[in-house]
């Protein structure tokens, strides 16, 4: 098809360089999962959708999906498995800091499942659809540099970060109905958009980036190693100071 096939090097080189960067699973990446999730649990809990809509607007996670269905049509496993460890840890922060404001904030806003919640407990096939179109269109977007401008709207309707939101609730109320419900929607949503996305990619032919991954994720890692030897070297600093105070104390 002319649709995907019209694509120049230098857009498949873009689109991979955005995921790339979007995905990156460093400090900046996490801590808007972690601030997108806490907005959305307050949004969940008020039950204010509009707080909620907001709350998918600031969250990198569909770069990470985006990055998983790349690695799985190019064959590559760093990628992949880069991808795979970014989604686990955003999810994992994301459950725990909604399980922290629901516990911290469920007594103000009551303790009763708003709609805003139950309504993220309830997934049905016609979910998978919304996300097999949401991963065709988010996949098609981030190589068409005109489109990036929809990927925010894209990411609303996939709603992502909500159903994780609705997991922490549940399990700050212990509410295995909650749980497993909204656990299975955010499943469908990430099976529908890598499925739809993995075509995408594979029509393609971003296999002939496959180069172009790996010296990115090289360099990526060089990053990352980087900033954790700054970390670690901030941190004796501080332990340092922290024993020469002690040190200049006792004298």
């Amino acid at each position: 098809m002319s649709l995907f096939n019209n694509l120049t090097e230098e857009d498949k080189s873009l689109a991979v360089e955005k995921i790339m960067k979007g995905s990156m699973p460093n400090h900046d990446f996490f801590m808007m999962v972690i601030l997108s999730v806490i907005m959305a649990t307050l949004g969940l809990l008020l039950n204010n959708s509009a707080i909620i809509i907001g709350s998918m607007l600031i969250a990198p996670v569909l770069y990470s999906i985006l990055g998983l269905s790349l690695g799985l049509s190019i064959s590559d496993p760093k990628l992949v498995t880069r991808s795979f460890y970014s989604i686990l840890k955003a999810m994992l922060f994301a459950i725990i800091a909604s399980v922290v404001v629901t516990l911290l904030f469920h007594n103000v806003v009551g303790r009763e499942m708003n709609s805003e919640i139950l309504s993220r407990t309830a997934p049905s096939l016609l979910y998978m659809c919304v996300a097999i179109v949401a991963g065709l269109a988010a996949s098609f977007a981030s190589v068409k540099p005109q489109l990036g401008e929809t990927l925010p709207g894209i990411a609303i309707s996939v709603a992502i970060i909500p159903p994780l939101a609705v997991i922490g609730i549940g399990l700050a109320k212990l509410s295995w109905p909650v749980i497993s419900g909204s656990l299975l929607l955010f499943i469908i949503n990430i099976i529908g958009i890598i499925f739809a996305s993995m075509i995408t990619f594979s029509m393609m032919n971003f296999y002939v980036k496959r180069k172009m991954i790996r010296k990115a994720i090289k360099e990526e890692e060089q990053e990352i190693e980087a900033e954790k030897q700054k970390d670690k070297e901030e941190k004796e600093k501080k332990e340092e100071e922290k024993d020469r105070e002690e040190k200049e104390e006792k004298k």
